[in-house]
Order: structure tokens, then sequence, then C-alpha cells
């Protein structure tokens, strides 16, 4: 006879975005949380009977619902809260293993009175690609991964409509996005003074993060388009700039069933689908030359 050995069950990657409002001033904690229940469940198994079964979905429920009433003091904190939970309040879940990843993010200092942006850590990619025909150079430079986010100042409406449009018009929604950027080079002439390359690329980087934080958003479109103004506007270096950026969905987690409001506080952040924005800017007189780059969607 087959014996039924070592089992578990639950909720895995969780997705919950915690935003603390101090006045203007916002903070953040980011987990990716799994649940894993083991003990007296057999009889799921064997004979299919779900009398001692808390559903996955209740579980990932009171992730959410955990975010909003304990808070989130720390990784190590929320997976005692929720362990504990499991164990003490289900007669048949002997053990509760709690799995976190919590994904850093710093602020964007900027000189207004507002302190809701931020940017994840550690995460873009820096890039290059030069290009020389004998007799002209042409030099891409760029970065990818570099992931950002505005817990307000971002609203989304007026869209057109249709009998397939579902999505409530928002005027005050978190805007997040992966950064990919590449951009040209003017003309060098490679026989007089090196270009200072580190020095463009922090700068370009700085203007990009500068104008997502800076611009009152009515769409992705438009922080693109002054994301990619502000580096051609302040980098004479560069004639061309492409950019494309995911919109990393963040949808407000439902707690009424729970008997709780969520005064936007509570995220689930969704992974796929997403909106790809995709665009070029140039200085004026320049000729597009950066391809579309098929190789290295988000």
């Amino acid at each position: 006879m087959p014996i039924l050995g070592q089992n578990q069950y639950g909720k895995a990657e969780c997705r919950v975005l915690k935003v603390t409002r101090d006045g203007t001033t916002h903070h953040l904690k980011d987990l990716n949380v799994s649940v894993a229940l083991s003990g007296d469940m057999e009889e799921v198994h064997l004979s299919g009977s779900n009398s001692r079964v808390l559903t996955t979905d209740a579980t990932k429920n009171t992730v959410f619902a955990f975010a909003k009433e304990r808070g989130i003091a720390s990784a190590e904190a929320f997976g005692v809260h929720l362990a504990r939970h499991f164990v003490v309040s289900q007669q048949a879940v002997r053990t509760a293993r709690i799995r976190l990843e919590e994904y850093t993010w710093e602020r964007i200092e900027t000189p207004g009175e507002g302190r809701h942006s931020f940017v994840r850590t550690n995460q873009e990619t820096r890039t290059a690609q030069v290009t020389f025909d004998g007799s002209a150079w042409q030099v891409i430079s760029g970065l990818k991964d570099l992931v950002v986010l505005n817990t307000t100042d971002s609203e989304f409406h007026g869209y057109v409509k249709d009998r397939y449009t579902t999505l409530p018009e928002t005027h005050d929604r978190i805007l997040a996005t992966q950064v990919h950027a590449r951009w040209r080079h003017a003309r060098f002439d490679d026989t007089v003074r090196s270009p200072d390359w580190d020095g463009s690329y922090r700068a370009t980087r700085d203007h990009l993060l500068t104008a997502f934080a800076d611009t009152y958003s009515y769409s992705l479109q438009q922080t693109l388009f002054e994301m990619g103004s502000r580096v051609v506007d302040h980098r004479p270096e560069i004639d061309e700039i492409r950019l494309s950026l995911p919109n990393k969905h963040h949808f407000l987690a439902d707690l009424e069933p729970f008997g709780l409001t969520n005064d936007n506080e509570v995220y689930f952040a969704a992974d796929r689908p997403y909106g790809l924005i995709e665009a070029t800017v140039l200085r004026e007189g320049a000729e597009p030359a950066i391809p579309v780059d098929l190789t290295n969607l988000p």
C-alpha cells in the first residue's frame, strides 16, 4: 500500500506593499510572502475531505489583513505574527512556514515638501553599445531594471471607454515602473580628450530619477516624455534617448470582507500582465538611430 509522506500546502509569493503615511513623509515596506502549512491533513489527500483545510485564499487574505492590522515593522516580525496566527487559530495546523523576501527602497530626496518618491536599491544594470565603422563612432549608453515608485501625485482618468473597459478612473494611485533606457551620445572625435562616460552616466541617471519624482503624472506616457526631455535638456552630449517603461500595477487590496477599511494603505503588487509604454525623445534636428530592442523587453 502506498503511504503518504511529508506534505504541506499554502499560498506562495503574496506580493504586499505597505505604505505608512506620516504627513507628507511616506515609508515603504515591500515584501514577497509565501505561506506553507502542515499538520493533521492526511484525509484531504487520502479521501478528498476538506474538513481540516484552511483555504490558500484565506492564507493570502490573512497576509494583506495583517499588513493593515499589525503593520510591518520588519520581515521577521511580520512572519512571527503570521506563523503564530496559523498554528494557534487552526487545530489541524501543526507547523506554519513563512518565507519572506524584502525589497529595499531608497528615498528620492527632492527640494519640495513631499517625501513620497522611492527607488529600488542595487537593481539597475549599466549597459553600453559602441559601434565604429572606421571613420565614425556610435556610442549608446543605458541602464535596465531601475525600479522606481511614487506613492501619490499620479492620476489616470478621461481615457476611452468601450464595452470591454472595466478599469475604474483614479485620482490618486501608485505609479511604479522598471526603467529601461538607452541614450545615444553626439558624435565625438576619439583623437581629442575622451568624454567623461562615468560622469555622464551618473548625471543621466539622476535626471531620470528627478524627472520621475518631480512630475505630477496623468499617464505613464507623460512621465516618460518628461524623463526623456529632462535628459536631452540638461545633457548636451546626448542627442536621443529611448525609454521602455512597463507599468508595474499596484491595486488596492479588498479588505471589506474582514471589516477593515483600506485608505490607500495596502496594495496588491501585480506581476503580469502589465502595460508597456515605449518612446524615443530626440533633440530638435537629431535623427533617430537607436533601434527597438526586441531582445531586452522587461
